[in-house]
């Protein structure tokens, strides 16, 4: 894949090298960083590796004759990068961001200033579920005010009937978080539903949903492989946004709590529940670390774990109470292997043993790889003897501040 704008952008990394020769380097990296802890499986392949992104954020810009566009961040900066197609994007959205674009020169929309703090015009974001084909548009503004707001939005229907909900979201701050606290819906329910390992899922503007639905089953599934659900056991989601991973893995356990610090996530994951009729899942709406803490001071038990943390990882404080719970499984999913490396010595020197590493292309043509990983509790004495990377405090905040963020997936 020859990407123009990979050098600008930043996005693409592996867009110019044949897609085998990107998964072999990613394979390599995985055993590098995690070769020590236990033989990581060959990678899982993605069968479609373009158009793949069922998200898609464009920021709006002017250029010098005043035309709109949307674009990119310029790696490690605020420079918009102009993107008329991007080959990891879904197409149909690709052609909302172009047709926006014309609409805001022929309502005469101003483009918001970031340095001037001035303009309407600030992002766009469209969601779209890849089974169910519904898609929703979020217009992000620095104001609730839209000049002509009712006729844009009929020209915009017109001329793509497939969006199904439109949301307005107000974000008036100087910041570099992309929404804001409120939504105005304009059109439709105000989120759209998907279909994830044959259950169905709500999906708002805010809340969280892997980027790459294709390869999300292939991951969950190996996730619920891992866990060796028997119908008997208490699980816990951790960091569990809509509730996608509990909710699959629900018929297969006697009773599971999802645990996610959105609350937007955690309403979702409410009605998700309650649209596949499951009902041995329940949902808190908590910090996973403080809430681990708390089951952990408690004496409560689980006994198995599932986490999905941010591309930043997780805590010495939450893997500490995991280990205090003492469960019999951890399956820990990972988008960034470097967090991943530093969380799993510390589970390491806590008595627990890498069993399966099985890596999951779910960004093609990108650096970045997923990771579902297998712990089991060994005794301390086996423990001793398996350590065989020194995790030091110091290393965990380092990586911690030069990886933090979340992660896009």
């Amino acid at each position: 894949m020859d990407c123009p704008y990979a050098k600008k952008c930043g996005g693409c990394d592996y867009s110019n090298l044949p897609y085998e020769e990107q998964l072999k380097k990613k394979e390599r990296r995985i055993r590098e960083l995690l070769g020590g802890f236990a033989k990581p499986e060959p990678i899982i392949k993605a069968e479609n590796p373009e158009h793949y992104r069922n998200k898609v954020h464009g920021i709006f810009g002017k250029d010098k004759k005043g035309n709109v566009f949307t674009g990119i961040y310029e790696e490690r900066s605020h420079n918009i990068v102009p993107v008329k197609e991007c080959a990891i994007e879904d197409e149909k959205a690709t052609a909302i961001l172009k047709t926006l674009c014309e609409l805001a020169g022929q309502f005469k929309l101003w483009v918001y200033d970031e340095d001037k703090r001035t303009g309407l015009l600030r992002h766009a974001l469209i969601r779209v579920g890849r089974k169910t084909g519904e898609i929703m548009l979020v217009l992000v503004l620095s104001g609730p005010v839209m000049p002509s707001k009712n006729n844009f939005i009929k020209e915009l229907r017109l001329k793509h009937p497939e969006i199904t909900t439109i949301v307005l979201n107000i974000n008036n701050k100087r910041t570099s978080m992309v929404l804001g606290d409120r939504n105005i819906v304009e059109y439709g329910k105000g989120y759209i539903e998907d279909e994830l390992c044959g259950q169905r899922f709500r999906i708002s503007p805010s809340s969280f949903y892997q980027i790459n639905s294709e390869q999300t089953e292939l991951l969950y599934g190996k996730a619920i492989e891992y866990a060796q659900l028997t119908g008997k056991e208490r699980v816990i989601d951790a960091y569990c946004g809509i509730g996608t991973i509990g909710i699959c893995a629900a018929s297969k356990a006697a009773e599971i709590s999802g645990v996610e610090l959105n609350r937007d996530a955690v309403r979702d994951a409410i009605n998700n529940a309650k649209l596949n009729g499951i009902r041995n899942i329940r949902f808190v709406n908590d910090d996973a670390g403080r809430y681990m803490v708390r089951m952990a001071e408690n004496k409560e038990k689980a006994d198995v774990v599932f986490m999905d943390p941010p591309r930043s990882g997780s805590t010495p404080e939450f893997i500490d109470s995991v280990n205090r719970l003492k469960p019999e499984r951890v399956v820990y999913i990972s988008c960034d292997p470097e967090t991943l490396k530093r969380d799993l010595g510390l589970f390491v020197k806590k008595g627990w043993k890498v069993q399966k590493i099985q890596p999951v292309d779910m960004f093609p043509n990108t650096k970045h790889v997923e990771s579902c990983v297998l712990l089991e509790r060994v005794s301390n004495r086996k423990a001793d003897s398996y350590v065989k990377l020194n995790v030091k405090m110091e290393d965990y905040y380092r990586i911690k501040d030069a990886e933090g963020g979340e992660a896009d997936g």
